[in-house]
């Protein structure tokens, strides 16, 4: 995953919060800690479970859409009602836009890295909006956080993982869940699995302006059929299109290579619903999905990535 030395990063698209608390962010009122109601997606849609306190909730979500408020309660467990935690002390990293300018400072820094992912991103779906003729594309920002930070769907802690609300349109992250991602889910790891997981969450931000996300509204039931697992999984989808197109941007020299994308598959498999079950309850019950197996999960991304088409990502015609 190597960016081109001179491409212009544009940091605007990224919020650093992390010297800030949980005042910082999207606005919303405070709900309590724990995890998202209404949001039962590992790694992609709904809401988000993260460490070993994932590991011991029955319904773990990783990364996702967060459609409701905040509700300290999460597929009918309740959360915890633990409170977000103090605010880091400031960090010394500096100013984003002091610091990604370029490719180069990319591939040399973890924030400008996630700076150029997100510039790349938006860039694929503001020319593939332009050309299929629908309505003009609408940035979102990612806000970068530390343990807690106040969203347009309430107040978050690191727990929940990455996440996007709707109420705000950003997508919101805690890099601290990469390395949860890798130590306590066994993914691979690497820059391509955080550009996944990015490219993700901003499936989740076309949905909801393509109006896609309606579906949820209206039936919003877990289950291995259910509208919470083919708009997960159609997000996997949209972040495999978007792999397959992203030299096209003009911020990558050279296609990405068939490590980058193991990376991928790699996170993909390890938060399909079956694989967290195991984890979490030693058994898979099918009737609780909400992000759709690993299996899935995987097939998905591939189906995306293998054709660079997002017509192809109609995940909900037929079966997934």
């Amino acid at each position: 995953m190597q960016f081109d030395d001179d491409a212009q990063l544009d940091p605007s698209q990224v919020e650093d919060v992390r010297a800030s608390g949980p005042q910082s962010g999207g606005g919303g009122g405070r709900r309590g800690g724990g995890m998202p109601g209404g949001c039962a997606l590992p790694i992609g849609g709904k809401g988000g479970g993260c460490l070993l306190l994932i590991l011991g909730v029955a319904a773990l979500f990783l990364f996702g859409l967060v459609p409701t408020p905040f509700s300290g309660e999460e597929g009918g467990q309740q959360g915890g009602g633990r409170q977000p935690s103090a605010p880091p002390p400031p960090s010394p990293s500096g100013n984003l836009a002091e610091r990604c300018k370029t490719g180069a400072d990319a591939d040399q820094s973890e924030d400008c890295r996630i700076v150029g992912t997100v510039n790349s991103i938006q860039s694929y779906w503001r020319q593939e909006f332009a050309e299929r003729g629908k309505k003009a594309y609408t940035p979102a920002k990612t806000v970068l956080f530390s343990q807690a930070v106040r969203t347009g769907c309430g107040v978050a802690d690191s727990a929940v993982g990455p996440f996007y609300c709707p109420a705000d349109r950003k997508v919101y992250l805690d890099l601290s869940f990469f390395d949860t991602l890798q130590r306590d889910f066994g993914a691979e790891g690497g820059p391509f699995a955080q550009a996944y997981v990015i490219a993700h969450e901003y499936g989740h931000h076309v949905q909801n302006l393509l109006g896609t996300m309606n579906r949820l509204s209206r039936d919003n039931r877990p289950g291995a059929g259910s509208a919470s697992v083919r708009l997960e999984l159609q997000a996997d989808c949209y972040a495999g299109v978007w792999a397959h197109n992203a030299v096209k941007t003009g911020f990558y020299d050279e296609p990405f290579s068939q490590t980058d994308i193991d990376q991928a598959l790699s996170a993909a498999a390890a938060v399909g619903d079956d694989s967290i079950q195991r984890r979490s309850r030693g058994r898979v019950t099918p009737d609780a999905f909400t992000h759709g197996t690993s299996e899935q999960r995987e097939r998905w991304f591939s189906t995306g990535y293998d054709s660079g088409d997002p017509k192809r990502c109609d995940t909900f015609t037929g079966g997934i």
